[in-house]
């Protein structure tokens, strides 16, 4: 298993690489690499919950916080 740890904003990275999780494993649901603006938001809030049912890839930032407004965290 791949070394991982967290980083000072609560997410989980790839310790060679530096690579977030959620964004990895978003990729591997997608089956393509992310754009440079695709964020990858977590349903339930939890930074470090990184199961693909956790997981939805937005466009961009205007899109997420779209979200996290429409559900009151904004």
């Amino acid at each position: 298993m791949a070394k991982t740890y967290i980083d000072q904003y609560g997410y989980r990275r790839f310790a060679d690489s530096g690579i977030l999780v959620s964004r990895w494993v978003a990729a591997k649901i997608l089956g393509r690499f992310l754009y440079p603006r695709e964020v990858v938001h977590h349903r339930n809030r939890n930074k470090l919950d990184n199961r693909p049912s956790n997981l939805e890839v937005f466009r961009n930032q205007a899109n997420h916080e779209r979200c996290h407004r429409s559900d009151g965290d904004l």
